[in-house]
């Protein structure tokens, strides 16, 4: 049994990576940063503990893993979306989005790397998105940032594959969560009517890519780029 860590976890995509690393057998520790009771009761529905942590705060990620202990397998999944013209989008706007979806990932990662650097042995999925790959009008911001994640998978894949560490990103299509939830029917039944599989994804669809990429069954892929998007992206 190896011990995760699934940041963003208390809901949604997170929620259901948490729930399904649990079922692969592992201990799972589900890190949020506001939503402690859904937190607390996913943690205590699959027996591993939940841990507060603001993910794009150094400090923060420093003293979780405190508490965490050694990671052997870690989901950075926390994130934040943005939707709004390029030129209506503030310096401070910006720095948000990537604070937490870019230097978050760099500080669970710089975390969790000595334990797995000791050990010759992680895994490391980090969620990207189809937008990141392809770019999205009116989520610049957003998208800028699932981009960077996707050259940081490849080029630490590279880094850290002499250590046994191996480091991959899912990119989730137009996935049922709270994060589309504020997109309107219009926008949702067009987004579908583009996905060739024709419907939306689901948290679990996301979910399953994740522990395969976290299992032994994947210990020859590094470096890749998995989209979970119906064919969105084709």
């Amino acid at each position: 049994m190896k011990k995760a860590l699934v940041s963003g976890a208390s809901r949604g995509i997170g929620a259901a990576c948490a729930k399904a690393l649990a079922d692969a057998g592992h201990s799972v520790i589900v890190n949020y940063r506001k939503s402690r009771e859904a937190a607390e009761k996913l943690a205590s529905d699959i027996g591993g503990a939940a841990v507060r942590a603001d993910v794009s705060d150094p400090e923060a990620v420093r003293d979780m893993f405190g508490v965490a202990g050694s990671i052997d397998i870690l989901v950075v999944n926390a994130g934040i979306a943005m939707q709004k013209l390029f030129t209506d989008t503030s310096f401070d706007d910006w720095r948000r989005v990537f604070s937490v979806n870019v230097d978050g990932a760099y500080n669970l990662i710089h975390a969790a790397l000595p334990h797995m650097i000791h050990e010759k042995w992680g895994r490391i999925v980090i969620i990207s998105s189809m937008w990141g790959i392809r770019g999205a009008s009116c989520e610049v911001a957003y998208s800028a940032s699932k981009a960077a994640l996707i050259g940081l998978t490849k080029a630490l894949a590279k880094e850290l594959g002499p250590s046994n560490i191996t480091v991959n990103c899912v990119a989730p299509g137009v996935i049922d969560t709270d994060m589309n939830s504020a997109l309107s029917p219009d926008t949702l039944s067009s987004l579908v009517d583009d996905t060739p599989l024709t419907r939306l994804g689901t948290a679990e669809d996301v979910a399953n890519a994740v522990t395969f990429l976290c299992s032994d069954s994947a210990s020859f892929i590094t470096g890749q780029v998995l989209s979970v998007d119906g064919g969105f992206a084709v």
